[in-house]
């Protein structure tokens, strides 16, 4: 009769799960790792570091946040003044599919459902190849709630290492491989 009876939940409890689209666990992100290169666990806690820009392309909208390191860096004056960023210093670039303001009172674009979050390390020692940095790019999937690896097959294509992102930031070689400025308070 026991037996039965946790049958009988369990299948209701998939059932529910299925028709409402809402999975039975919560995926816990730090577990996420790009294979061959950083995991989520090693940005743990950047939800909450300082804004240091943002960012508006034709797909998404973003925040760039850095952890304490990376801030003090900026406020220094790195990396106008000619020097590397130090390591330990860490930057999240999380994106957003914009949408309109259903209640601003002009047109505004605000951030709409998660996209994907972007991480880069600074490591000299352990990314000596890619100019001292590491590099990790996860999608989200907004109907599971959980993050994957970015692929090849993404925009910008990810290789699955710490080193995906080096092709690209390779353009910005003077100001120590970072795009993002620091914007002025």
């Amino acid at each position: 009769m026991k037996d039965k009876r946790i049958w009988t939940i369990a299948t209701v409890a998939v059932f529910v799960s299925v028709v409402s689209g809402t999975p039975l666990y919560a995926q816990d992100k730090n577990t996420v790792k790009v294979p061959g290169g950083l995991s989520f666990a090693e940005f743990k806690g950047y939800e909450t570091w300082e804004l240091i820009s943002l960012s508006q392309g034709d797909q998404a909208v973003a925040a760039i946040l850095g952890n304490p390191e990376m801030i003090n860096a900026y406020k220094q004056g790195y990396p106008g003044n000619g020097k590397p960023f130090p390591d330990g210093a860490r930057m999240a670039k999380v994106h957003w599919i914009p949408k309109k303001s259903a209640t601003a009172p002009a047109p505004t674009t605000i951030p709409g459902t998660l996209h994907d979050v972007d991480f880069m390390v600074k490591d000299s020692k352990r990314f000596k190849d890619s100019g001292g940095w590491g590099y990790a790019a996860f999608n989200y999937d907004p109907k599971s709630g959980t993050f994957m690896p970015a692929t090849a097959t993404d925009v910008p294509p990810q290789q699955n290492d710490a080193k995906c992102g080096f092709g690209c930031h390779t353009i910005v070689k003077n100001t120590d491989y970072v795009f993002t400025v620091y914007a002025k308070r």
